[in-house]
């Protein structure tokens, strides 16, 4: 295909790649980063709205094509080094972020204390259960991928509605959670070759196994302080401060369960044998299956 003369000036990468930066039309907010090859940056030229590639899925996807928080583009620039665009847009919603925030910018490095910690400074504004189905966030995101999405992101997926959840058997949720599992041993294993600058996992293969180990512990850390402002929060003190709460705890857990299969995934082991050995424990007693180690 013979590239227009406006996308021949653009210095995509070895991948036919480059990064994108969504900023706010009116705050100048920075919003979210993703990727675009030529097809992407043309359609977004075309339709005025956000259209981005997704590595992982290697796919094109439109900005909220599920969850309906869509890109609306005024402004495309290109940088001195002709390899950054930058889009300034209307983000539908307000919401750009997939933990349900305006910006997947919300942490903020406190540098008052003894040692630097970031925190986090946004509140959620939806949460992502309302938003999203309970899929892969991290297929991009923490590209996570946090990118994920959540880390890591990775990309929009298809929403899950109140009156579907309300009718899932025990059995659906099963396989649902397994396929889940299953599919995050797949992009898992698949970070292992890939090259550390793709994406958020394959960077923490390439630091190795400490630094593995580490983000487990960080993300453990994380979630013990969730869970104490979650306890200190209440309905009465303010809901909307609750459900920040409650939402904020959510997300660490999920970074913690993620990022130990990270760990697993280093050793080959997929999440099946640990969903096998939850199952061997259950209808044990706990002292019994202790006493029998």
């Amino acid at each position: 295909m013979t590239l227009p003369a406006w996308l021949t000036a653009i210095n995509f990468n070895a991948d036919g790649l480059i990064p994108a930066i969504a900023q706010d039309q009116q705050s100048g907010r920075i919003l979210m980063m993703a990727w675009m090859n030529a097809e992407a940056l043309q359609l977004t030229a075309q339709t005025q709205t956000a259209v981005y590639f997704s590595r992982s899925r290697a796919k094109l996807w439109h900005k909220g094509e599920s969850s309906g928080h869509t890109q609306h583009v005024h402004d495309l620039r290109l940088d001195c080094d002709a390899d950054v665009i930058v889009l300034r847009v209307t983000q539908v919603g307000g919401i750009a972020c997939h933990t349900g925030r305006e910006s997947c910018f919300y942490q903020r490095l406190d540098v008052t204390g003894s040692e630097p910690t970031w925190q986090t400074v946004d509140k959620v504004i939806k949460d992502p259960a309302d938003i999203y189905s309970a899929k892969d966030h991290y297929s991009d995101k923490h590209s996570v991928d946090k990118s994920a999405n959540t880390s890591p992101q990775i990309a929009d997926t298809s929403p899950t509605s109140q009156a579907s959840v309300a009718i899932e058997t025990a059995s659906t949720a099963k396989n649902r959670a397994e396929s889940i599992l299953q599919q995050l041993d797949q992009v898992l294993a698949e970070r292992k070759h890939a090259d550390a600058d793709s994406s958020y996992v394959a960077s923490l293969y390439a630091r190795g196994l400490n630094k593995i180990l580490e983000k487990v512990g960080e993300e453990a850390t994380e979630s013990i302080i969730a869970a104490k402002d979650l306890a200190s929060s209440n309905e009465q003190t303010g809901k909307a401060q609750y459900d920040a709460a409650r939402n904020e705890l959510i997300y660490e857990v999920a970074d913690v369960w993620f990022h130990t299969l990270v760990g697993l995934a280093w050793f080959d082991i997929e999440s099946d044998t640990v969903l096998t050995e939850l199952g061997r424990r259950f209808g044990l007693s706990g002292i019994d299956e202790k006493a029998a180690r």
